[in-house]
């Protein structure tokens, strides 16, 4: 994993004193199609089980696109032939914004300065229990930013009116389901949220 990317998601302080969260590498061999090695993968995760609730998580809710609301918006777009995409978005818990303090033992092998020092985080990673929620939050602005307002029985699913007609999202974990009635609109906002 490169250095630089390491940085924005943390900065070495000195060891404070209180809870410390251990960290480990999750090593991944993908796959191609045809059963051959396409490339090796390794995940830095947060064991986020040693976490002592309100010392450095406190809310850990984070709500997801009810089922039934995207039941209904497939069952909408397939019979008023909307366009509907799935968007999956790559390393989605890596955007989360942690308001806490959550300081991490440096990761095995990449110990940058002295050994005492520890991770103070600044991005959700994979494994924290607030990453989730630190997600949501993150593409809940973001969309937002863009004209969309939370529908008032879902809080996962966003809604723009558009002269055109409208654009519907819904947030299920780390992918978007986009879909409307207004095709242009849909358009630019998939781009918007792919790049």
């Amino acid at each position: 994993m490169d250095a630089l990317i390491f940085r924005e998601t943390w900065a070495l302080v000195s060891s404070p004193k209180g809870a410390i969260v251990g960290c480990r590498w999750v090593y991944i061999l993908k796959y191609h199609l045809d059963g051959s090695e396409d490339r090796y993968k390794a995940k830095l995760v947060a064991k986020g089980y040693t976490q002592t609730y309100g010392v450095n998580f406190f809310e850990t809710f984070s709500s997801i696109a009810h089922l039934n609301y995207i039941q209904i918006l497939f069952s909408v777009a397939v019979n008023v032939e909307w366009l509907l995409f799935q968007l999956d978005i790559k390393n989605a818990f890596l955007y989360g914004d942690l308001k806490e303090k959550v300081h991490m033992g440096q990761p095995p092998w990449y110990v940058a300065q002295e050994e005492n020092n520890v991770c103070r985080l600044r991005k959700a990673i994979y494994g924290l229990k607030k990453s989730s929620r630190a997600w949501l939050e993150k593409s809940s602005l973001v969309i937002s930013d863009i004209g969309f307002a939370r529908y008032h029985s879902d809080h996962s699913v966003f809604i723009c009116h558009t002269k055109s007609g409208s654009v519907i999202l819904a947030i299920y974990v780390g992918n978007i389901l986009p879909t409307g009635r207004d095709s242009v609109s849909l358009a630019k906002t998939k781009k918007y949220l792919d790049h």
